[in-house]
């Protein structure tokens, strides 16, 4: 299988520390957020998170309706991830993944194909799957 993409990103300092990728494009202090004790006023990695995998899933969307009639474009979908940390009972934490999805020009039953389809692509979805739960809201305009 070849690689079709790699970036490296380094951290310094933990959740009060700097994340900056290899080209330089990503260049960000860290801060732990306000609710969890500390002094906020930064991004945080799951604020990250969230973006990645909003990104990533509106272009599986996008991806599994190219070979289709029913193609979305860039401007026709809006994902919005809301992640969580909650603890996991043993020590430790876990994330929680809740995604809502809106298209533009779908109706609701193929929308829902879509999303469902675009689920079983996304990188970020495969990651997480059967390790956190991620809800999916689908609606349409």
């Amino acid at each position: 299988m070849s690689l079709l993409y790699s970036t490296k990103v380094t951290a310094v300092g933990g959740r009060s520390g700097t994340v900056k990728s290899a080209d330089g494009l990503l260049d960000q202090p860290l801060a732990l957020p306000k609710a969890l004790g500390g002094k906020g006023g930064a991004t945080n990695p799951e604020q990250l998170f969230a973006a990645g995998y909003a990104a990533c899933f509106g272009n599986a969307v996008i991806h599994v309706t190219r070979a289709t009639s029913e193609k979305v474009k860039d401007e026709d979908i809006v994902v919005i991830a809301d992640v969580g940390m909650q603890p996991n009972g043993t020590g430790g934490f876990a994330l929680t993944v809740a995604l809502d999805v809106t298209i533009t020009g779908l109706d609701q039953a193929t929308a829902e194909e879509v999303v469902a389809k675009a689920h079983a692509v996304c990188p970020y979805s495969n990651a997480v799957k059967n390790n956190i739960d991620v809800a999916i809201a689908v609606s349409v305009n």
